[in-house]
């Protein structure tokens, strides 16, 4: 990429606040509140927290390997080549189940509009994932003035509709038809819903791309999950000023539309639509993208079958980017909201935690913050998984049988591959 074609400050802001709002607010919040109760707030807050330290030791260690590639990349550079390999399984299933809850997202949001039944929604969730991938497959990406554009576009509905919200201010909506929660489920909620501050360490395999990156990337991330965290505070009061507790929980899927409706009646109820349509969209397209070249990279490291290394005319990675959409639409299809973003939360919080230890122990600036957000990862992974065993062990038990399977299958693959090339 040109130099006159790096992404400046303004884009790169963009491309993170645009990985976290894109599919995160329209999903959870109605999952967070269901757990959180009138303290989905401060769950955000909690999460946002662990994502703002995070965030440092991304940029700070992209910084200091001046590279694309994120955790994969950092491991490899501390000579943890196994490890970054079965981090990056993981890692790329985080983001199939990620891209799984923007198009389950986006197939109930079209839905809800023109009221079809509930095995339309499914088919928009497949539909979506096909029709980006082909897109994929052509050469056709998002440029950074259209991301800069339609960031603005959402933030501006969200900001208009949570403000309007708070208008109306009524601390009884807050409550309303639910039991009153203690304020220790917004730590149980922000372990569950971390997923919706995934999306700034993208930003981590663009580093070539991006202008005087040293500079620009740490000012960028930090700033867009400090931007995030207070739009997730006030949409998440906003919306249950207009609608109450128990509105958006019972119809957690389209929560945000429900918000929307109840404002401004049918253009209230368009406008979230095409927000969350564009955002979600924009999201498991930008993801999808991502997910190939991680993929394309590891393969390179001999981690995954060469067959992940090839590329079709248009110079993207051909198989990585059918096999990623063929996951993702099949979960979003048979799948349902609170698993995915409960498993996929899980991931993110692994990954996280990991690359804030490296960022500790490779002594990055500020390395104390780096050891704080590992530990607010593992008390969260601890908390989530608790919670899950007793509520609903799926998720979890999800996970962990991925984990082993990397654990176990990956060295069996790895050995199978060196012997095939050997001969």
């Amino acid at each position: 990429m040109g130099k006159e074609k790096k992404m400046s400050f303004n884009a790169t802001w963009s491309m993170a606040v645009g990985g976290m709002v894109g599919g995160g607010i329209f999903s959870v919040l109605g999952v967070i509140i269901s757990i959180a109760g009138q303290w989905a707030w401060l769950s955000f807050v909690l999460a946002g927290l662990i994502a703002l330290v995070s965030a440092h030791s991304y940029s700070q260690l992209s910084i200091k390997y001046k590279k694309s590639g994120g955790s994969f990349t950092f491991l490899n550079e501390i000579n943890h080549e196994g490890v970054a390999g079965s981090l990056s399984w993981i890692l790329i299933a985080g983001y199939i189940l990620t891209m799984s809850v923007y198009a389950f997202t986006f197939g109930h949001y079209v839905a809800y509009v023109f009221n079809w039944g509930s095995w339309f929604p499914r088919i928009l969730a497949f539909s979506i994932i096909a029709i980006l991938a082909l897109i994929n497959l052509r050469g056709v990406g998002s440029s950074s003035r259209v991301e800069i554009i339609t960031v603005w576009g959402k933030l501006f509905i969200l900001l208009g509709l949570s403000i309007f919200g708070i208008l109306h201010w009524n601390v009884a909506q807050l409550t309303s038809g639910i039991e009153i929660k203690s304020w220790s489920t917004s730590i149980v909620g922000a372990a569950t819903i971390f997923m919706a501050y995934e999306g700034f360490q993208l930003l981590s395999y663009d580093y070539e791309d991006i202008k005087k990156p040293e500079k620009t990337l740490p000012l960028a991330t930090i700033s867009a999950v400090v931007a995030v965290i207070g739009i997730y505070i006030l949409v998440s009061l906003g919306a249950t000023m207009l609608v109450g507790a128990e509105g958006l929980i019972q119809q957690k899927e389209v929560a945000l539309a429900i918000a929307g409706k109840q404002a401004f009646g049918i253009v209230g109820l368009i406008l979230v639509t095409i927000a969350a349509m564009f955002s979600t969209a924009s999201a498991i397209n930008a993801t999808l993208f991502s997910t190939g070249r991680l993929m394309e990279t590891v393969a390179k490291k001999k981690d995954l079958p060469n067959l992940f290394v090839k590329e079709n005319q248009e110079n993207i990675p051909f198989y990585a980017i059918i096999a990623i959409a063929a996951l993702a639409a099949i979960l979003a299809s048979l799948g349902s909201l609170d698993i995915l973003v409960t498993a996929a939360s899980l991931i993110f919080l692994i990954t996280f935690g990991i690359v804030n230890y490296i960022g500790f122990l490779q002594k990055i600036k500020y390395r104390a913050l780096s050891l704080i957000g590992a530990i607010g990862c593992l008390i969260a992974i601890i908390i989530s998984s608790y919670e899950q065993l007793n509520s609903n062990p799926i998720p979890l038990i999800s996970i962990v049988i991925l984990v082993l399977l990397v654990l176990i299958g990956r060295p069996y693959i790895m050995k199978k591959m060196k012997a095939k090339i050997q001969q």
